[in-house]
């Protein structure tokens, strides 16, 4: 018989949880299928880690959520958020479902312009926009949102010889009972700076007022805030009609909204305590209908909303490379992703599954990456099934800024594949190699190995 690997002895902490005659039962289950597709198989096929996006899934997201607003409120359009997920083929999901794009930079803009969205349905914000991407913007008739007045006397000089007046919105931001106020883009309401700006945009004959933009931050757990942000950009609106003559044509509430994540340090998880899109649909349609809008003069409601939309449609897949002892006796298993990866283990308590059957003897343990920095910390605790190296894990909830907030650091950034509605896998990016790392270097001639 072949003698058992020696582990010495340490105290196993009880984990609390509903009890039957087998004792308290872990929670794990595992999870062997994305979308009828085997996890083994997707790894076999294009390695490990991988990640890999359900357009089931967001599809279904995009629809839930526009069918929250539009049954509330006659005018909806959602403006897909780029910097949350800009993959070609995500954006594409979002645009031939009827999104606009939102974007926050001229990379992403010309990103949009490439994945065919009509220039007049991309919003352009951001505090960092070129004259070469402003005077882009303006040939394509977006929408500029404007950040601050250096960019608006930047615009007002751009327009001196234009025929055609840029449409322009100013962001507004306000204190709507969340803290820290994200203060830092657009114009204050509360200290009057958003109605000097809009003065200023009237006065200067030159632009195209037509909309009012708010985004009050990220991952709000409070409908009233968005409450009071509507309220807010209505009153300010209407203040434009009756002192400005200007009729503004929509209202951006942005994005913010959570997705069903559980952030670090909550004291239950996100499915339980968090609103659902139709809690905060309900909150601003209310808010919008009940002001003193005149029902045929109802603006149009733009949202930007991405976290929502894709996060519980995106898993990465990971492989376990080691288990270990800490020195007071915690076990440790290490994977092959971290968190150059998985961005996101910085704020969520991410949902972990094996994605193979275990035995029923379960443990808290720590998973780590596989990158030599301390920080490379995937789980600090969870309670999962022993795990041996080979085994393959799945993690939920991955699909917002993980692939746009990942760094090529100690390991190669992994493929990213699509699984559409009739179960066909497609390779969406393809995993980075040396060559492609190397590409743009230049090493000089006298430090070239010989």
């Amino acid at each position: 018989m072949e003698k058992l690997p020696y582990e010495r002895p340490y105290i196993k902490r009880l984990t609390p949880g509903a009890m039957n005659k087998f004792g308290s039962h872990s929670g794990a289950q595992p999870f062997k299928h994305i979308d009828g597709v085997q996890v083994t198989n997707l790894i076999a096929a294009y390695g490990s880690p991988l990640f890999v996006l359900s357009e089931t899934q967001i599809r279904r997201n995009y629809r839930s959520a526009y069918r929250a607003f539009s049954t509330r409120y006659p005018k909806v359009q959602f403006a897909w958020s780029y910097k949350t997920n800009y993959l070609n083929a995500v954006c594409q999901i979002f645009h031939s479902e009827g999104s606009w794009a939102e974007v926050v930079s001229g990379f992403e803009y010309r990103k949009a312009l490439g994945n065919g969205v009509a220039g007049n349905k991309i919003i352009f914000n951001g505090p960092s926009k070129s004259k070469e991407d402003l005077m882009l913007a303006i040939e394509n008739d977006s929408l500029i949102h404007i950040d601050h007045l250096e960019e608006l006397n930047l615009l007002i000089t751009l327009s001196e010889n234009l025929t055609d007046k840029p449409r322009v919105a100013i962001r507004v931001n306000m204190d709507t009972g969340i803290f820290p106020a994200w203060d830092r883009f657009g114009f204050n309401y509360e200290n009057g700076e958003a109605w000097n700006a809009l003065t200023k945009v009237v006065a200067s004959g030159k632009l195209r007022l037509t909309g009012l933009h708010c985004h009050i931050g990220t991952y709000i757990q409070s409908t009233s805030a968005f409450g009071i942000a509507a309220t807010k950009l209505a009153d300010l609106a209407l203040r434009c009609k009756t002192v400005l003559d200007q009729t503004i044509e929509y209202l951006d509430l942005g994005g913010g909204f959570p997705s069903m994540n559980t952030l670090k340090g909550a004291y239950l998880p996100g499915t339980d305590t968090l609103p659902s899109i139709d809690d905060f649909a309900e909150e601003i349609c209310n808010k919008l209908i009940n002001s003193d809008f005149a029902p045929n003069e109802l603006p149009l409601l733009i949202l930007e909303s991405g976290r929502a939309l894709i996060d519980d449609a995106g898993y990465l897949l990971g492989t376990v490379l080691a288990n270990k002892r800490l020195a007071d006796g915690k076990r440790a298993t290490v994977v092959d992703f971290g968190v150059n990866i998985l961005f996101t283990s910085f704020w969520y308590d991410h949902q972990i599954s094996p994605a193979q059957d275990f035995s029923p003897h379960t443990e808290n343990m720590a998973i780590y990456g596989p990158l030599c920095m301390n920080i490379d910390v995937i789980r600090e605790n969870i309670n999962l099934p022993l795990l041996n190296p080979g085994d393959h894990l799945v993690v939920h909830k991955v699909g917002a800024y993980n692939m746009t907030q990942w760094m090529q650091f100690i390991t190669f950034r992994p493929a990213v594949v699509l699984i559409d509605e009739r179960q066909n896998i497609h390779l969406i990016k393809a995993a980075e190699t040396l060559d492609y790392i190397e590409e743009n270097e230049n090493v000089p001639g006298h430090l070239k190995a010989k």
